[in-house]
């Protein structure tokens, strides 16, 4: 293949690593042409041409794309300490002491910092957040619309999905329970956002 070609691959294979450890997962076709400006047939073609040059891996599953960096990370093992409480219901602060730590396999996180709250109220249930649930949270200080965060309000924090309401140029942090309204904010501190629920059955 010619130079440029080969420049674009290792552009995509890092592409495919950034966003694998910013997010956790790898992208989709679709993604990763308009990242390039490129069409998602063309990168179905770099996608095979690198799984044959051993740059990466590919299934027929949805982001199924695994390169070498990501298996390495996918063979460890991360120690996530449990930090306390977090309110699911009015805000309340979160201990900052470790109650204990849980092995989780990075492979099912992704790259990050990760912390675990245990849920204290009803507001997330609808969310399949239940008190006393234990909530993996990777740390972070922005968040998309529509992501669970962990907001920090006064020196207090809680669990709540977030949006900005651009009509009343407010935050506007939604509980995920019929019986509750909506909380609305000037500002917030987002310290992580929820991956990943432990319950028990």
């Amino acid at each position: 293949m010619r130079s440029k070609n080969s420049e674009l691959m290792n552009k995509i294979l890092e592409y495919i690593n950034y966003n694998f450890e910013k997010t956790g997962r790898t992208p989709t076709y679709r993604e990763i042409a308009k990242e390039f400006s490129i069409t998602s047939g063309c990168v179905s073609n770099y996608i095979k041409e690198m799984a044959e040059k051993n740059m990466l891996e590919n299934s027929t599953k949805n982001r199924g794309i695994r390169t070498l960096k990501m298996q390495k990370s996918n063979n460890e093992i991360e120690q996530i300490g449990v930090v306390g409480t977090i309110a699911c219901g009015t805000p309340m602060f979160a201990e900052e002491n470790i109650e204990a730590y849980i092995s989780f396999p990075r492979a099912l996180l992704g790259n990050g910092e990760f912390f675990i709250l245990r849920a204290n109220g009803e507001s997330m249930i609808d969310a399949g957040i239940d008190d006393g649930d234990l909530v993996i949270i990777r740390k972070q200080e922005t968040a998309e619309e529509g992501q669970i965060i962990v907001a920090l309000i006064n020196d207090e924090a809680t669990l709540k999905r977030f949006y900005t309401d651009k009509k009343r140029k407010k935050i506007r942090l939604h509980p995920e329970n019929a019986k509750l309204e909506d909380m609305y904010f000037d500002n917030i501190a987002i310290q992580g956002v929820a991956v990943k629920v432990i319950k028990d059955l």
